[in-house]
C-alpha cells in the first residue's frame, strides 16, 4: 500500500532530484517479415512496425501526464537486421535501404531512436552479417533514428578478431562519412561482449530472438535521486552508505516498474523487464560521477574510484532487484564521459583518463561509453581498444562495451559538441603505441576455461 509520504518523497524526486523514467523501448520481431524479394522485405518492416508501434508515444505521453513521471524517450529495438535481411541483401547498400526504411517507420510513429540495425558475430560472420557490417557508415550517414550495435564476443564463445579488425575500420569509416557533423554517427555504434537481448538503452538496444513478438522494457534513472540520498549520510560508515544507496534504488525501480505495467497493459503488450540502470545526463545534477564525488573522491578517476564504483553498482542491483518483478538489460551505472558532466569535469582535471576507464569497466554495467579520441587514431588502435574490453566481458562474464568516437579534424586539447542527451566531450589521448600485430593475426580468441558449465 502506498501512502501519503511515498508519493510526496517520489514527486521531490522528480521535481528536485531529476528522476525520470529514461525509455519506454518497444521490442518487436521482424522474423515474420524475413522475404527473399527486397522491395517486399522492405515493405513488411515498415508496415510491422507501424502497425505495432502506432499507439506507443501516445501512450508514454498520457503515463507522462496521468502519473506526472517524465518519459524522457519512447523508443524501438527490432530483431537484429543481419538475421532478417540476410535472404534478401546481396550487397551492403541492399542493408542500407533497410536502414532507410527502418528511419522512416520510425519517423511515421514519433519515435527518438530504433535500435537493432544490427549482427551478431561472436563466433564468425556468415556473408550476410558481413555486409551488414560494411554497410554501417552508409547507414548510419543517411539516417537520423536508427542505432547499431554488433555482438563481437561472448563467456562461451570467445572473441571473433576477424570482426573486431573489421569494426576497427567500420567505426573509422563512419567517422569520415558524419565528420561534417562531428562524427556523430558513431554515438549510434556500439560493439559489444555478452549483449543482453533486452537492454531498453540506445544505441545498443535489439531484440532478442529468445523474445516474445513484441515486448515493453523500460529504462529508469536517477543518479541525482542517489546523490541527493547520500548527502544526507555524509560521513557515515559503509554499511550505513550501502543502505541508503539500496533503498534509494529500490524506490526509483519502483516508478519504473509501475510504468512498465501502466504501458503493457495500455498497448496489450506483455512487459518484459525494468533495467536498473542509473544513466546520467549532461543535466548538473544527473552525474554518476557526482555520486562517485559524494562516496568520498576528489574526482572520478582518483585512487579509489573502482571499489566505489563496484559498491555503488552492487547495491544499486541489490534494492532494485527486490522492486520488480522482471530485471534485466543491463542494470547497474552508466560511465558514459560526453553524457555526465562530471566525467566530463574530471577529464579536463586529469584526473580520468581512458585506461583508468577501463578499469572502472571491470566493475560497471557497460563499457567504454560516448569517448572521443583524436581523428587521426588508427583503425587498428581502435580495434585494439575493443579487443580489450571485449576481453574483460568475457573472462568476468559481463556485458562489456565500446561507443568510441574518432572525431575526424580534432586532437587532444579540442572538445567536440553532441547536442541533447549525448551532451559534449573533451578528446581525450589514446596510447601512441601500435598493436597492429596483434589484431591484423587473424581468427577468434577462445573462451575461458571457466565457460565449460556443462
Amino acid at each position: 500500500m502506498i501512502n501519503i509520504n511515498e508519493v510526496l518523497e517520489t514527486n521531490k524526486m522528480i521535481e528536485k532530484e531529476n528522476l525520470d523514467v529514461r525509455t519506454i523501448t518497444l521490442g518487436i520481431s521482424l522474423l515474420d517479415c524475413i522475404d527473399s524479394d527486397l522491395s517486399r522485405l522492405n515493405e513488411k518492416i515498415y508496415n510491422k512496425i507501424t502497425v505495432v508501434a502506432k499507439d506507443l508515444v501516445a501512450v508514454g505521453e498520457t503515463i507522462e501526464k496521468e502519473f506526472g513521471i517524465p518519459i524522457v524517450n519512447k523508443r524501438i529495438s527490432v530483431t537484429p537486421i543481419a538475421l532478417v535481411g540476410g535472404a534478401a541483401c546481396r550487397t551492403s547498400e541492399d542493408f542500407a535501404t533497410i536502414a532507410k526504411t527502418l528511419d522512416k517507420a520510425g519517423r511515421e510513429v514519433g519515435v527518438n531512436f530504433l535500435g537493432g540495425y544490427s549482427a551478431l558475430v561472436s563466433k564468425g560472420m556468415t556473408e550476410a552479417d558481413e555486409l551488414l557490417l560494411r554497410s554501417i557508415p552508409q547507414a548510419l550517414a543517411q539516417t537520423e533514428l536508427v542505432c547499431s550495435s554488433v555482438n563481437l564476443g561472448s563467456t562461451k564463445t570467445g572473441i571473433d578478431m576477424d570482426a573486431v579488425r573489421l569494426m576497427g575500420d567500420i567505426i573509422k569509416e563512419t567517422a569520415e562519412c558524419t565528420k561534417e557533423r562531428d562524427s556523430i554517427g558513431c554515438s549510434k555504434l556500439v560493439v559489444f561482449c555478452n549483449a543482453p537481448d533486452d537492454n531498453p538503452f540506445m544505441a545498443g538496444a535489439f531484440h532478442g530472438v529468445t523474445e516474445a513478438d513484441a515486448i515493453i522494457n523500460v529504462g529508469v534513472s536517477g543518479p541525482g535521486v542517489v546523490k541527493n540520498a547520500l548527502e544526507r549520510v555524509r560521513g557515515e560508515n559503509f554499511e550505513m552508505l550501502c543502505e541508503t544507496i539500496k533503498k534509494t534504488a529500490f524506490k526509483v525501480t519502483r516508478v519504473g516498474q509501475l510504468v512498465a505495467q501502466e504501458a503493457s497493459k495500455r498497448l496489450g503488450i506483455p512487459f518484459g523487464i525494468v533495467d536498473l540502470s542509473l544513466a546520467p545526463t549532461p543535466a548538473i545534477g544527473d552525474s554518476v560521477a557526482d555520486i562517485l564525488c559524494e562516496i568520498g573522491l576528489e574526482y572520478a578517476g582518483a585512487p579509489g574510484t573502482t571499489a566505489a564504483l563496484a559498491l555503488l553498482n552492487d547495491q544499486v542491483k541489490k534494492g532494485g532487484v527486490m522492486a520488480s518483478s522482471y530485471v534485466g538489460g543491463l542494470s547497474g551505472a552508466f560511465i558514459p564521459v560526453s553524457e555526465d558532466q562530471g566525467m566530463i569535469d574530471a577529464v579536463n582535471a586529469g584526473a580520468l583518463t581512458l585506461e583508468k576507464l577501463e578499469a572502472m569497466t571491470c566493475v560497471c554495467s557497460v563499457g567504454l561509453d560516448m569517448i572521443a579520441i583524436p581523428g587521426d587514431t588508427k583503425p587498428t588502435t581502435i580495434a585494439g581498444i575493443i579487443a580489450d574490453e571485449l576481453a574483460i566481458g568475457m573472462v568476468n562474464q559481463k556485458t562489456t562495451a565500446v561507443r568510441i568516437i574518432p572525431v575526424i579534424g580534432k586532437t587532444v586539447g579540442d572538445s567536440v559538441e553532441f547536442g541533447g542527451l549525448l551532451g559534449y566531450a573533451p578528446i581525450m589521448p589514446v596510447n601512441k603505441y601500435s598493436c597492429d600485430a596483434f589484431v591484423n593475426r587473424g581468427g577468434r580468441i577462445p573462451a575461458p576455461i571457466h565457460s565449460f558449465k556443462n
